[in-house]
């Protein structure tokens, strides 16, 4: 499991987005985006720095959390 910061999401739109960004990364099997929390949380065996890049390609900034 791989848990991200997310900030710039100010909507449900934005949610979208950025769990369909995550979703489509290799080795994902689910992902779930807190909009309140500014988080998401990610299943798999995917590589933290391209769920990174598929977020801010989306237009958001992410970090991965300890």
């Amino acid at each position: 499991m791989t848990k991200l910061k997310i900030t710039g999401m100010t909507c449900g739109h934005c949610v979208r987005s950025v769990t369909g960004a995550l979703k489509t990364v290799p080795g994902v099997t689910s992902a779930e985006v807190d909009l309140k929390a500014g988080s998401a949380t990610v299943e798999g065996a995917a590589d933290p720095a391209a769920l990174v890049s598929a977020v801010v390609e989306e237009g958001y900034q992410a970090e991965v959390l300890p």
